[in-house]
């Protein structure tokens, strides 16, 4: 009789996107995690997207940085905490007693939990007293964030999901919402599959998988959001759809936003021939948000990641404002957030240019008010250095150390060849992380072991103002740290009292006491968290998901805040919303003969940021397995370049290579790039070493959606890929990329040079030894090579290469290595370059959740005469779980039974 104890499930947040869905997490006796979305939680209800469900396989040890390492003539070696710490605080502290305390910054991440992000921003702003503390949130959200403070007087998102729900009109702008925030388009999907009648109106250069569920897809031409929502307020106002006593009591400066858009967007035919649309689609549009009172504007990088993004943020609030459209259920401007803790960091002041508890910089008496709070001996007293303008001022000499905490800047940064030219000149960088080999890290002087994902405790907020605990349920690896921890210990070691937290909920009580500090009066804030001081440790260890702001009911049970402006009040002192004014502007760099198209990044279904994460599950790296150049057939033709081919992307700011791919969703004059790759993925695919550098000059968030560039052929003499159990060097390569397969490594790579030795060269790469079990296959006229190495009865490397594209199917290649022994079979299919027998090629996967291929659905529609994603659902289970691959199910529908009809 077996009376081992159930294994209790853990509930905590996701780690991705700033949809913020709960997840269980369940130890099982072999040591593995079973992960499964919270049925309890309030953002997702149990569901999970394929990046959530595979968290249980990116917490293994393989790679992790475990232990504290200081540089020494070049090489980094194992220290001690002791010997690392007083290594950070005594250079900080040399560098603030030469130089001041603006010759040091730290740049941390949305990653962070927020009792982390607190103690940071204290330790800066409060005690070094500098505000040279920015965040990678910088490159994703600020710009809503300086929308949202300029529209309503502090950074307030006014709605809730259920608003999307209750919605009759929902306007996707910039936002691949199925790929990027996969569980809350499901919730879009299942509106709109009950209630058909609620219009889905998707506003985006690409056609994207978005659009598939789209009644109205508008692909304007890349930079014009503002001409079309000025047009929008222009026939708004022309129209009377107005709400003019909302306008006369509660707003301010409708007039001079009005003066803004009528000079160039009052003529909706002018309108669409600026942002290159249908005009008859551009008043359908118009005419459904007039005729639609309860509309949802969501958006998301697409707009924020602008050189006009605030502008763009508030064009798109001034609509809102204008009908009156606010504040009520179904209806707002809705920022999607990018990351898990964008907005807990922005309430603790994570940005260079805030004050913590949503106070300001600039505001005498929010500073004040911090400092008294906090008995800091100085406070920050004027705005520092955001992202890009931090590591310029690394590059200059006038920052010389920089503490980067839980972020990549050398993949994530625009200009990244100048952020590396800033960290080889800079003369302290410290980095704390949780994986040991990443692009920065090869920059550290000192590096800190810092607690992952299911190790770390305290809380995040996501998109719509919820409150969620991230709780361990894993120890604490080799020496790793809490964030909040290290950073405690570093400033207890430069003398600094205020520090001296013994846990995550000490820091959180501490964060909720702020903002209730002094918040009445005129200095009233909306963002309090009244309801959640006090808290003990056994109730912040079982605090339940709730909104802020968050008071104490009548009974004391926890109330929050499903909406904001229910009763008109704004943040503003006057109480009231201001229209801001918003003259449309082009983007900084214009396309020129140089570099004649325009570049747009973004990410891709089933990875996150720069991959350190994601990029260690395997499941995930089916869909998308390398970098790739998305353009229109047209321009590939007209510059010399082919779909399955390397190519090179240049900008004046530098270049990178990928495969060329006809997505079929982008314009003419246009190239898509995905932002993930990075040094240990891949040798040249790092986009942010192309991207502009130039920023909004409001929000200070960069323009990665609109960079020049030319695209031309990389040349080589011959493909190949390999699949190895263990890891190859692959120096001498002009070209690889590494995909993390189960139980072994897929290697795609190309070079120039001419293999007069193929099975040498082979041999040579994958170092097998000349009395190995070595079959191979060579056609000396046709350039190709195929060779497979055995070790026992087990598949351990096969190398497939040819001058050509046109290597076999990767999936069915990877199938045999989860076998402990190859058939004959098998081994006549790896010569023959083709799966034989019962194993069939289940081609790329598209339902990675099911881990179900294309070849596969393609058959299961023509065998069982399938009509409907339901269908093949029902057949296959595509499509069941997080829904992200729907869109792709689509399309292979109408492909497969139009090519049947043919």
């Amino acid at each position: 009789m077996n009376l081992s104890p159930i294994p209790l499930a853990v509930r905590s947040t996701c780690p991705y996107c700033g949809v913020g869905c709960g997840v269980t997490a369940t130890p099982l006796p072999d040591g593995a995690i079973a992960i499964a979305g919270d049925a309890s939680h309030p953002a997702n209800r149990g569901r999970l997207c394929v990046k959530g469900a595979a968290l249980g396989e990116t917490i293994g040890l393989e790679g992790r940085l475990l232990h504290p390492a200081v540089r020494e003539d070049g090489v980094l070696r194992q220290a001690s905490w002791d010997e690392a710490l007083e290594r950070v605080a005594g250079g900080l502290r040399a560098i603030i007693d030469e130089h001041g305390p603006d010759a040091v910054a730290l740049y941390v991440s949305g990653q962070l939990l927020t009792e982390d992000y607190y103690v940071a921003n204290k330790l800066m702003k409060g005690y070094i007293g500098s505000a040279n503390i920015d965040t990678n949130s910088r490159l994703c959200m600020s710009s809503a964030v300086a929308g949202h403070k300029r529209a309503f007087g502090a950074d307030l998102v006014p709605g809730c999901y259920e608003d999307f729900d209750l919605a009759d009109m929902v306007v996707l702008v910039g936002s691949n919402t199925a790929w990027c925030h996969p569980i809350l388009f499901q919730r879009i999907a299942r509106l709109k599959e009950a209630r058909p009648e609620v219009r889905i109106v998707v506003i985006d250069p690409r056609r994207t998988a978005t659009c598939e569920l789209a009644d109205l897809h508008l692909p304007v031409k890349p930079g014009t959001d503002v001409w079309l929502f000025n047009g929008l307020l222009s026939y708004l106002a022309r129209t009377g759809v107005q709400d003019a006593a909302f306008i006369e009591a509660h707003t301010n400066g409708l007039q001079q936003a009005l003066d803004a858009a009528q000079v160039d967007c009052a003529d909706p035919l002018a309108v669409a021939r600026h942002c290159r649309i249908d005009p008859d689609d551009l008043m359908a549009f118009y005419g459904g948000f007039a005729a639609t009172t309860k509309v949802i504007t969501a958006f998301s990088q697409g707009v924020n990641q602008s050189s006009a993004g605030t502008d763009k943020v508030n064009s798109i609030i001034n609509c809102h404002l204008l009908t009156g459209r606010i504040g009520q259920p179904g209806m707002g401007p809705f920022s999607i957030t990018g990351q898990p803790n964008a907005m807990g960091g922005r309430e603790v002041g994570g940005l260079a240019n805030m004050l913590a508890a949503h106070m300001d910089l600039d505001n005498p008496q929010h500073r004040d008010t911090v400092q008294t709070f906090w008995s800091s001996p100085r406070i920050a007293a004027k705005g520092g250095l955001k992202a890009v303008d931090l590591f310029k001022a690394i590059e200059a000499g006038t920052v010389k150390a920089v503490w980067v905490i839980a972020t990549n800047p050398m993949v994530s940064m625009p200009d990244a060849n100048q952020v590396q030219r800033a960290l080889e000149k800079c003369e302290l960088v410290v980095v704390s992380d949780i994986i040991a080999s990443t692009d920065t890290n090869a920059f550290a002087d000192v590096l800190l072991p810092a607690l992952g994902w299911g190790e770390k405790d305290g809380t995040v907020t996501n998109s719509e103002r919820l409150i969620s605990r991230q709780r361990a349920f894993l120890p604490a690896p080799g020496e790793a740290r809490a964030d909040w921890r290290i950073l405690a210990d570093v400033a207890r070691r430069l003398g600094f009292d205020g520090f001296d937290f013994a846990s995550a909920h000490e820091v959180f009580d501490e964060h909720a006491r702020l903002t209730v500090f002094r918040n009445e009066g005129a200095q009233r804030r909306v963002f309090n968290l009244s309801g959640l001081c006090g808290l003990q440790a056994p109730e912040y260890d079982k605090l339940e998901s709730v909104q802020w702001p968050v008071r104490r009911g009548a009974e004391g049970a926890l109330e929050g805040s499903a909406r904001l402006f229910a009763d008109r009040r704004f943040a503003h002192a006057d109480g009231k919303a201001r229209f801001i004014a918003t003259a449309p502007r082009a983007p900084a760099n214009p396309v020129d003969p140089e570099y004649p198209l325009v570049l747009n990044t973004g990410r891709v279904r089933d990875q996150w940021h720069t991959m350190s994460r994601t990029g260690r599950a395997p499941r995930l790296a089916d869909h998308t397995a390398e970098a790739f150049i998305d353009m229109h057939p047209q321009d590939a033709l007209l510059y010399g370049v082919r779909e399955g081919e390397l190519a090179r992307v240049s900008s004046q700011w530098g270049a990178m290579v990928a495969r060329v791919q006809h997505g079929g969703g982008i314009a003419r004059g246009s190239v898509f790039v995905p932002i993930h790759w990075n040094g240990q993925t891949a040798s040249d695919a790092r986009v942010g070493t192309v991207v502009n550098p130039v920023v909004d000059p409001v929000s200070g968030e960069p323009e990665f959606k609109h960079t020049p560039v030319q695209v031309e052929r990389f040349g080589v003499a011959w493909h190949a890929f390999v699949l190895s159990r263990s890891e190859l060097a692959l120096d001498q390569v002009a070209h690889w990329t590494r995909v993390q397969g189960r139980g072994f490594a897929r290697y795609e790579m190309a070079g120039r040079g001419q293999l007069r030795d193929r099975a040498a060269w082979a041999r040579a790469l994958l170092g097998v030894t000349d009395d190995a079990d070595w079959l191979d296959y060579e056609d000396a006229s046709d350039g190709v090579y195929r060779a497979v190495h055995v070790v026992g009865e087990r598949i351990e490397q096969c190398i497939f290469l040819s001058p050509r594209t046109d290597l076999p199917a990767r999936a069915w290649l990877a199938s045999l290595f989860a076998s402990e022994s190859l058939t004959q079979l098998d081994r006549a299919g790896l010569l023959a370059g083709q799966a034989l027998g019962m194993r069939a090629d289940t081609g790329p996967t598209v339902c990675s959740c099911f881990g179900v291929g294309r070849n596969t659905i393609c058959d299961a529609i023509v065998t069982h005469d399938l009509k409907t994603v339901p269908e093949v659902t029902a057949c296959l289970k595509a499509g069941g779980n997080c829904g992200s691959c729907v869109p792709e199910i689509k399309v292979l529908l109408i492909q497969t039974r139009a090519r049947e009809a043919a």
